[in-house]
């Protein structure tokens, strides 16, 4: 003796519900950068330039290593792969950039390897 059983799908077309919500967000977000609030409240973009670039990728690698806090969480966490890989970044740049920098942009990228290659060698020892 086989007993039927039915059932009735109701749950919403998740398809929609998932991209009306996605809309609604980036026009929250667009909202928010417009008006200066939300999570752009008191965001202040550096200047885009070599150096901040060289100092941005110097900060993640840094964080990767674990010398400094994460700033999202607060708390020091090593991921020496990716200290490495942005360490690599930063050299590839090097090469890539020989000859075509400034004497201070020049310094600042090398000064910035030979430290955190030297925070690599310690944490990676």
């Amino acid at each position: 003796m086989t007993e039927e059983i039915k059932s009735t799908d109701r749950r919403i077309d998740h398809g929609k519900a998932e991209e009306m919500q996605r809309a609604s967000v980036v026009e929250q977000a667009r909202a928010d950068h417009e008006s200066g609030t939300g999570a752009f409240q008191r965001c202040v973009m550096p200047q885009v330039c070599f150096p901040t670039f060289v100092l941005s990728l110097s900060s993640s690698a840094l964080v990767h290593l674990g010398e400094v806090p994460d700033p999202d969480t607060g708390q020091n966490a090593e991921n020496i792969e990716m200290a490495k890989h942005t360490i690599d970044i930063l050299a590839m740049l090097q090469e890539k950039t020989k000859g075509n920098l400034d004497l201070e942009e020049s310094k600042l990228l090398k000064d910035m390897l030979f430290e955190l290659r030297m925070h690599y060698v310690r944490k990676s020892a």
